[in-house]
């Protein structure tokens, strides 16, 4: 089901940019087995499964502070952790991973319903850029994608909007001609901290981080996106 908290022409949408874990991929398994790996390396009980895919969407480097207990934690056991979670995310990124039942069609009609051109769309996502490109040529997400920008990309990470002006700078395009797309409350912070329309889809790992501060569109699959960037609101 759709819900639209404030709408939008799709009409006048020129750039998607889609976030990676939990909107387009399904990377939970390999992203939970990967920190209880960094976890016992140093020491550590693991987590459970959904307690890891919680602390998901702000970077590897929070990901990990969040699993060995918070900001309290020494620092050089983060870094130890993080260097482990790297190399062992690094050769195990693609041992569960999948896209998304209905991902790829929707990318497709996403894509293809802007009048004249095809809509552009851009990944931005705060997962580290080389396993991030790397998972999504492998996955036959590439061709979809303009850009491919990940949370080493740029000096900042998302809710900064540093990663997502630089998208629309490449793409010249303005703000308002622009969308966001992601599962949790970082992406519609981002879209609001640069000015864009933002949709939230509610099948990924956080969506009970979009309830405080609805995203302006709201999907439960992926499916709906092609409705929503659709020109049903504008039909000839």
């Amino acid at each position: 089901m759709i819900q639209t908290h404030r709408a939008f022409d799709p009409r006048t949408i020129k750039l998607v940019i889609f976030d990676l874990d939990g909107t387009l991929i399904d990377s939970r398994l390999d992203l939970v087995h990967s920190v209880n790996a960094a976890l016992r390396h140093i020491g550590r009980p693991a987590l459970p499964d959904d307690v890891i895919a919680s602390y998901v969407g702000d970077g590897a480097p929070i990901l990990i502070q969040r699993a060995l207990g918070g900001e309290a934690v020494d620092d050089a056991i983060v870094r130890q952790g993080l260097q482990f979670f790297l190399s062992y995310y690094r050769e195990h990124k693609l041992d569960h991973t999948t896209v998304y039942a209905g991902v790829k069609e929707a990318l497709a009609a996403v894509q293809g319903t802007s009048k004249g051109a095809p809509r552009r769309m851009a990944v931005l996502t705060n997962k580290p850029v080389n396993p991030s490109r790397a998972i999504v040529e492998a996955l036959g997400l590439a061709p979809f994608f303009t850009q491919i920008y990940g949370g080493n990309s740029f000096a900042t990470k998302k809710p900064d909007p540093e990663g997502a002006r630089k998208l629309l700078e490449e793409n010249r395009v303005r703000p308002e001609e622009a969308a966001i797309v992601g599962d949790s409350h970082v992406d519609v912070e981002t879209g609001r901290n640069a000015g864009l329309w933002t949709v939230g889809v509610s099948y990924g790992f956080a969506p009970h981080t979009l309830g405080e501060n609805p995203p302006d569109v709201l999907v439960d699959a992926p499916g709906e996106l092609a409705q929503v960037f659709g020109q049903e609101c504008g039909q000839d």
